[in-house]
């Protein structure tokens, strides 16, 4: 149930989509979240009426294909699940959209379960009985 955003140079459709299934499988294989929980908003900037900023931030250069992953989740993974997910998350980008792995940018916001509500105005995950207390993805 992450929240992800993908921000990125460029509009074509196909590169976003291949971008947004990239995240997803990395999540699927390093954190183990269902393939149906898949929440996404995938933003190609054209750098007129949107564009990113960036720089070569601790020698690692960037160029006009760079791609910034946020990603929300419920807090509890351990430091190697997270290395894995943004290592993974890096391979895959390259295999599907031949960015390079220096490009890829992510970053993780955890928070709890009663921060999330999936509808109806109810906090399904909140442990207060509103709805059920599903497994940590």
């Amino acid at each position: 149930m992450p929240f992800v955003r993908i921000d990125t140079l460029g509009t074509d459709p196909a590169r976003l989509d291949a971008l947004g299934q990239a995240v997803q499988d990395a999540l699927g294989e390093t954190l183990g979240v269902p393939p149906e929980d898949r929440f996404q908003v995938l933003t190609g900037h054209d750098g007129v009426t949107g564009t990113l900023r960036y720089d070569a931030h601790l020698g690692v250069p960037k160029d006009d294909s760079v791609v910034f992953v946020a990603i929300t989740l419920r807090a509890g993974r351990a430091p190697d699940r997270k290395r894995a997910l943004y290592r993974r998350i890096a391979e895959l980008v390259h295999e599907r959209t031949g960015t390079d792995p220096a490009n890829v940018l992510v970053t993780l916001t955890e928070n709890a379960s009663v921060d999330w509500s999936f509808g109806n105005g109810v906090a399904q995950y909140a442990p207060d009985g509103e709805g059920p207390a599903g497994a940590l993805r």
